[in-house]
């Protein structure tokens, strides 16, 4: 009888060690996310109000002109595009005001409002609490017998989840005045089927929008403070955090977006 030759482990050596260090990495991330979010939430209602004002103000009215003009060019660009489109098909620019609100309300609102806030206020969160970070600034706080999750990242989750869902109504609101205005003044569109159109709209197209902003707005401040907290690497090491918080929330808001339109839509929201 011919000997077995015993299988060359090397390929498998080789696979556990190129997956393994990724998925034990993944790993830890996960479990630092979760003890972070644990923290936060166990210091809610021991937030200082002169800090989360002060966040409220940062990440809410500030971001405002940044995110109308985002919401308003949008909603221009939706009615042009819907009206000219549909000029082709039925000779006449029809539905312009349904497909702005419905696409304002449910996706774009929502989405767009996100990535500009993670872009603006994601990166500033990581890089300002990253410089604190590779600055030995978190360590004093702990000798002075401050926890930093208490101090820096409460008001901040807590301003974040209470902004972007009023800066995604005010995007809402404001897109469907852009696109009022392309609709009336470039396709001839008359004023009242417009708006007749947007009235149309219920509840639920709302609210699909407006849940859908809690989660983004959690994505991006929980993001934001750990790639901060755990930033390595001096001025480099900000740099990179700053990058991966945004690019990360991004990428987050987009595949969550999916998942929460389909459970939105099972649950007969939207």
């Amino acid at each position: 009888m011919e000997e077995t030759k015993p299988i060359d482990s090397g390929f498998e050596r080789r696979l556990l060690r190129l997956l393994g260090r990724p998925l034990l990495s993944l790993s830890e991330s996960m479990g630092r996310v979760v003890i972070l979010c644990r923290q936060t939430f166990s210091w809610l209602k021991a937030v200082e109000r002169t800090s989360l004002f002060e966040q409220i103000v940062a990440i809410g009215v500030d971001s405002i002109p940044v995110t109308a003009l985002t919401s308003l060019f949008t909603g221009m660009v939706l009615a042009l595009q819907t009206g000219y489109s549909f000029r082709k098909v039925f000779n006449e620019p029809i539905y312009v005001g349904t497909v702005v609100g419905l696409s304002l309300t449910k996706e774009l609102g929502p989405v767009l409002t996100a990535v500009v806030i993670s872009g603006r206020v994601g990166a500033a969160i990581a890089a300002e609490l990253g410089t604190m970070n590779v600055t030995e600034q978190l360590d004093a706080l702990y000798t002075l017998g401050t926890n930093p999750v208490k101090y820096l990242a409460v008001p901040r989750v807590i301003a974040c989840l209470f902004s972007i869902p009023i800066l995604t109504l005010m995007a809402d609101f404001i897109g469907v005045l852009g696109g009022l205005l392309i609709a009336v003044y470039r396709l001839s569109v008359p004023r009242a089927v417009y708006m007749n159109e947007i009235r149309q709209l219920g509840w639920k197209e709302g609210m699909h929008g407006i849940i859908k902003s809690f989660f983004f707005a959690a994505i991006i401040v929980i993001v934001s403070c750990y790639k901060g907290f755990n930033c390595e690497g001096g001025a480099e090491g900000v740099g990179k955090a700053t990058t991966s918080a945004v690019v990360i929330s991004m990428v987050l808001i987009l595949v969550m977006d999916y998942f929460l339109s389909a459970i939105l839509v099972s649950f007969g929201i939207g």
